[in-house]
């Protein structure tokens, strides 16, 4: 027992003494790792720019910059602000990235900050301008350029002044953006939109003015920083340019416009391609910005179905076309609006889907009118060149007067067509309106061609 005790402590021992070994260099380095993550911090700041339109296909650019200046320990994010501004719900995205961002976030607005830009402004922890720059005219409004009703400005103005106080800022500044009815004493009279200039939002205490980037970073204490400028991929580029708001609707009216034509021709060919594609795009797009989901997808598909029911299975009843149409649009719609969409939103989605259907109509018009006139097209045997009228004697079954006031019996019913027999010959006839049962004695009353017209025999 003793030599066994005795084995046993010196097996513990030289398992302790292999665990040391093992894990003091790993200890050392994560000692090692706050000085070097401190350093980190203090030599790299990413300059993320905001330009042009904000609209939905920005936030995911912004969202991941600020993602890779976390995992880099960068010491600042600054947002390079140039932006007349855009989509409420897009800034309302940069707007939480930026509140839950590990690295302090910073504004630099380069020109302009308007509207939606300027919401993304006031989150930053500080506003930098160059001079001759402004920031404001953030009030919302409708499609047509008119100003959003007032449930819409109300929850502007409360934004804007939230984001206001949690800075320490004078909040009836950030309202008098949104709200001309608000006045504030030595900037603007009520009645009027309040912007302000660069010299103006320093002496409120609104931002800090900069001749530059390299002044900026004095005035971080980052002078001596590593700059990194992040730049939108070749997949975020092409998800802003499919959703901007004067592509979607292009997008959308050359997709349906192509499945039209493609309805129009005899087999699936080039412009069922390019209309699939151009839904696929429109569709794909808006799910990887968060405005469509699986409910809009799933509403589309239904739509598809209802339509190729009406075409297919039981055309001109008419039920399922306006369900299929209905489904289709309603799709098209909610794509565009997403799920916290403001009155602004929906209205522009509906002057974008207006415009797509006025352009379908029209364009469909046009096109399926030009394609008789296409030589190839013709020679091709998808369309006819010429029509084929009976005044010239064209004819799709000739004439056969011998055959009025033959009798027959019906073989099916007629309603009003159908088929009846005469003697040794089965003929496709019509009745006069009236739903004629089998076994039916009839009379053809006139044969016009391949039409023959019946009645029952009295």
């Amino acid at each position: 027992m003793g030599m066994r005790a005795t084995l046993r402590r010196r097996m513990r021992g030289i398992a302790l003494a292999c665990l040391l070994a093992v894990w003091a260099p790993v200890l050392a380095c994560g000692s090692s790792d706050g000085p070097d993550r401190e350093g980190a911090r203090r030599d790299v700041v990413y300059r993320i720019p905001v330009h042009g339109t904000i609209e939905l296909g920005l936030a995911p650019f912004v969202e991941r910059s600020l993602r890779e200046a976390a995992a880099a320990g960068a010491a600042a994010a600054v947002l390079e602000i140039e932006t007349p501004g855009g989509r409420v719900d897009a800034a309302q995205r940069i707007v939480n990235a930026v509140s839950d961002s590990e690295v302090p976030v910073y504004a630099f607005i380069n020109r302009r900050a308007f509207s939606a830009g300027a919401m993304i402004a006031l989150a930053t922890r500080k506003i930098y301008m160059r001079p001759g720059s402004m920031i404001g005219a953030a009030t919302p409004v409708t499609g047509e350029g008119e100003k959003a009703p007032e449930k819409i400005v109300s929850a502007m103005r409360s934004e804007m002044r939230a984001l206001a106080e949690a800075r320490g800022l004078d909040p009836r500044i950030a309202e008098a953006m949104v709200d001309e009815e608000v006045g504030v004493e030595g900037l603007v009279e009520p009645g009027k939109l309040l912007t302000l200039t660069t010299e103006e939002a320093v002496r409120v205490g609104y931002a800090v003015e900069t001749a530059d980037w390299e002044t900026l970073l004095e005035d971080l204490g980052l002078a001596s920083a590593e700059t990194v400028v992040t730049e939108v991929n070749w997949a975020e580029g092409l998800v802003r340019f499919l959703t901007h708001p004067m592509v979607a609707p292009l997008l959308l009216s050359l997709g349906f416009l192509a499945l039209l034509v493609e309805l129009k021709t005899a087999s699936f060919g080039l412009a069922g391609l390019v209309g699939v594609a151009c839904l696929a795009l429109f569709f794909g797009a808006h799910y990887l910005v968060g405005l469509a989901g699986w409910e809009e997808l799933i509403l589309l598909g239904v739509g598809f179905v209802l339509l190729g029911i009406e075409l297919f299975v039981v055309p001109g009843l008419g039920i399922f076309g306006v369900g299929g149409v209905a489904a289709v649009l309603g799709s098209v719609f909610l794509s565009m609006v997403g799920s916290s969409a403001t009155a602004v939103d929906l209205s522009q989605a509906a002057g974008g889907l207006s415009f797509a259907i006025v352009a379908v109509l029209v364009g469909g018009w046009l096109v399926l009118r030009s394609l008789a006139r296409r030589g190839r097209l013709a020679r091709s045997g998808i369309v006819l060149d010429q029509a084929l009228e009976s005044q010239a004697g064209y004819l799709a079954a000739p004439a056969r007067p011998e055959l009025v006031g033959a009798t027959g019996v019906a073989i099916t019913a007629l309603r009003p067509a159908g088929v009846a027999q005469f003697g040794d010959e089965r003929l496709d006839v019509v009745s006069e309106g009236e739903w004629i049962e089998p076994g039916t004695p009839v009379r053809i009353v006139r044969a016009e061609g391949y039409r023959h017209v019946v009645r029952p025999v009295e």
